[in-house]
């Protein structure tokens, strides 16, 4: 007769390079692209409050929005980005450790 095999609840793998690296792209993704929104954002809001114009530019305030949509894209992608990776890392650990229990069972 065999024997069942018996193994040992598998470690989890090491996710930390991962995460900095999704981490760091979504930050200039995430940062840039909030940044080009923002300032399209502040056009429309210059063209609404009818805000004077500068010189060769369409709108006088374009850096201060473009910081702005910046910060929150540099910070929000990459949260929103490492919270959906850690909750499906959770789902595929249950799954696997559940494979394995029942496979314990015999």
């Amino acid at each position: 007769m065999t024997e069942p095999k018996v193994s040992e609840s598998q470690p989890e793998p090491d996710r930390t390079a991962r995460n900095i690296g999704v981490g760091c792209f979504t930050f200039f993704i995430g940062g840039v692209s909030c940044a080009m929104t923002a300032v399209l954002l502040g056009k429309f809001y210059s063209a609404f409050t009818r805000a004077p114009t500068c010189l060769d530019m369409p709108m006088c305030d374009w850096p201060r929005f473009a910081l702005g949509g910046f910060i929150i894209g540099a910070v929000s992608l990459p949260v929103l980005v490492i919270m959906r990776l850690r909750r499906q890392d959770e789902k595929s650990d249950r799954v696997t450790n559940d494979s394995s229990d029942t496979s314990n069972r015999g």
